[in-house]
């Protein structure tokens, strides 16, 4: 089913009934909101949790998102959420989240996300102190030869007929 060893697990949650939209399916919107809680508990792991925001007044933020919905998930399915580091700079994080289906074990959506490290004082990009830096590079011995998904850098579009 999946690569299990390497990536971070650090967010779980249920589809709620609330979730669910008129078609009955699970909303594309809190596919969004599920992968954005996630990417706290990323933060958090990589050093960039609430207290390490408040004592350098930084952040980050978002600068693109590409969701990929692979499965339908239903009502009431367990989920898991795992993120893979892809690439990163002083500046940017490259991840992609994976949301799974823990009841039937299969992959439902993706979420890649660039994360832009920000200032606060300035709402600039800014470089990221050397501790987190040195964090994502000991993540990246254990990502960086992890295979990439054929959903990451995927591009929209019709096909020319």
């Amino acid at each position: 089913m999946k690569e299990t060893g390497k990536l971070f697990w650090g967010h779980r949650d249920v589809v709620r009934s609330d979730w669910i939209d008129y078609n009955g399916h699970f909303n594309a919107g809190y596919y969004a909101v599920c992968f954005d809680d996630a990417i706290e508990t990323w933060m958090d792991h990589i050093g960039l949790g609430p207290t390490h925001r408040e004592e350098f007044s930084v952040t980050t933020f978002s600068a693109e998102n590409h969701i990929t919905y692979i499965q339908e998930v239903a009502e009431g399915s367990n989920l898991s959420i795992s993120t893979q580091l892809l690439g990163f700079d002083r500046k940017r994080i490259h991840a992609l989240q994976t949301m799974w289906n823990s009841d039937e074990e299969f992959m439902a959506a993706t979420c890649e996300v660039m994360s832009l490290h920000v200032s606060e004082e300035t709402r600039r990009v800014s470089e990221m102190n050397e501790a987190v830096y040195k964090r994502l590079a000991e993540i990246w011995v254990l990502h960086g030869d992890l295979l990439v998904p054929p959903q990451v850098g995927h591009q929209m579009g019709v096909p020319v007929k």
